[in-house]
């Protein structure tokens, strides 16, 4: 069994504020990405890496490759108008056995600790899926201007990422909802449309995905003290 990883960079960021998207933004002199492709780069488990990007950064990325030797990344392709859209095109273009574990991951997760991506790894080769998560600790509520209602949080997750799948499993799922003119918001939704049971793995409140400048300014300091 081989592992891919699909490190999903093609998206705009644009709730950043930045003028280029947030996984290319440099902290310590190092592009946002680079932090996350080494998380699997220096995993044992991870056998290839494929980015999906907007062709204006291949060559940065080309760049950032050979600077920090990322000899996984074996493929650049131009990401899809949707985050689904880039998936697609990087399971399409990858040379699997069915049963072959593929990896999802956001590219602005660059605080992903080893032990969750090993750990949801392991559970997906025992039982075929990880959907890595964190439960709500927070109280939840539903309204807009005032409170409608509260939601018990007994067994809620915020969903993060890595997601992974057998890559039989997904490419049916994204074939699927392409048949239907279906677009989720994750992958796990489409391969539970399947029928398939979804498994849930730790997370970590480090995994968190960098949006604003809040979560900016919040991985700076983060990265500062490393």
């Amino acid at each position: 069994m081989k592992i891919f990883a699909i490190i999903p960079a093609a998206g705009k960021g644009s709730r950043s504020g930045y003028s280029i998207p947030k996984q290319y933004i440099k902290f310590k002199g190092k592009e946002l990405i680079a932090y996350t492709l080494e998380l699997f780069q220096n995993n044992k488990n991870i056998d290839e890496i494929i980015v999906t990007a907007g062709p204006e950064y291949f060559q940065l990325l080309n760049r950032i490759k050979k600077k920090y030797n990322l000899t996984k990344v074996q493929k650049i392709i131009k990401g899809g108008k949707e985050r689904q859209d880039s998936v697609y095109n990087a399971l399409k273009q990858l040379k699997t056995e069915k049963n072959d574990l593929i990896v999802v991951h956001d590219a602005a997760r660059p605080m992903l600790p080893p032990e969750i991506l090993n750990d949801a790894i392991a559970l997906a080769r025992l039982k075929g899926n990880a959907l890595v998560c964190i439960k709500a600790g927070d109280t939840l509520i539903q309204g807009n201007d005032a409170v409608k209602k509260y939601i018990d949080r007994k067994d809620v997750y915020h969903v993060q990422t890595p997601q992974i799948f057998k890559y039989i499993d997904l490419f049916r799922a994204m074939e699927k909802a392409y048949e239907r003119n279906f677009y989720g918001t994750d992958e796990s939704m489409l391969v539970k449309k399947l029928g398939k049971k979804i498994y849930i793995a730790e997370g970590s409140p480090l995994n968190f995905k960098i949006t604003t400048k809040s979560d900016l300014r919040l991985v700076s300091m983060i990265i500062d003290k490393l």
